[in-house]
């Protein structure tokens, strides 16, 4: 199952969405997030999701990679959408003897299940098509106007990137010591929440060692590298904006505008 995160990982390519600044992917993933809160009508979810998958067949990745990314969430959605259904309080559907399911309840559980699968297709479609070293460089971009005030810009995004970086790093290691552990011995999946949250101790210990040694080793690289921060720093490859970018930026911001306009005008289901 930790195989299965695709957050914070890259999948090569030269498709047109790979190739896009990575300042635009990152304004439109922005915009596209906080738009999915101003919208409470499936149809309109049905419409975005339309854009999504166009999105995907654009990018070349294939659909399963992005269904895989789910697969560890599924707790978390299911547990959202059961919060949901039985704590709404509406007109009631049907009851289970003091368990009643109302019509208000069922629609805002799936309503925020589908918010939450959006959201973390549209994370990884920005991860999955965008290199650590392009996000680096697009949030630094992003947040250099404010380095003015004395904003540490490039520390920021620096500490950002390396955290996504080392998300699918720390899956690896952490899929490595279970099938150590595993192979001594311990259950990781039979027993009680205790008895399981207690079999996560010999995982969490060696994890959290080879974390702060990872740490350790990346900090002596980089000052053996010479490195001091943004100050005077050069790029192999300046970011420049083309029309595409920009067109691209465009289409995006208005389809979502347009979707949160209608929204509010009109009375969709």
């Amino acid at each position: 199952m930790l195989k299965d995160i695709t957050i914070g990982q890259y999948y090569p390519g030269k498709s047109f969405v790979h190739k896009i600044d990575p300042r635009v992917k990152l304004i439109i993933g922005l915009f596209y997030m906080v738009s999915l809160f101003f919208i409470d009508s499936f149809i309109l979810y049905g419409i975005a999701i339309v854009g999504v998958l166009l999105t995907i067949m654009a990018s070349g990745i294939p659909l399963k990679v992005f269904l895989k990314g789910l697969k560890p969430l599924r707790f978390i959605l299911a547990i959202t959408f059961i919060i949901n259904v039985l704590f709404t309080k509406g007109e009631t559907m049907f009851s289970i003897g003091p368990i009643a399911v109302s019509y208000q309840g069922l629609y805002l559980a799936c309503r925020m299940a589908i918010r939450l699968i959006m959201l973390i297709i549209g994370t990884s479609i920005l991860t999955l098509t965008t290199t650590p070293i392009a996000l680096t460089d697009g949030m630094e971009g992003l947040l250099s106007p404010l380095k003015k005030i004395g904003f540490p810009a490039h520390e920021l995004a620096m500490v950002m990137t390396i955290a996504l970086r080392f998300v699918p790093t720390l899956i690896e290691e952490t899929d490595k010591i279970m099938k150590a552990q595993m192979a001594r011995g311990a259950d990781f999946e039979s027993g009680n929440i205790m008895n399981r949250a207690k079999s996560l101790v010999p995982l969490l210990v060696p994890l959290f060692i080879n974390s702060f040694r990872r740490a350790a080793d990346l900090a002596t690289a980089m000052e053996a590298r010479c490195y001091h921060g943004g100050e005077g720093r050069t790029r192999l490859n300046e970011l420049k904006l083309t029309g595409k970018d920009i067109a691209v930026l465009i289409g995006v911001v208005v389809f979502f505008g347009i979707l949160i306009y209608a929204n509010n005008a009109f009375e969709l289901v």
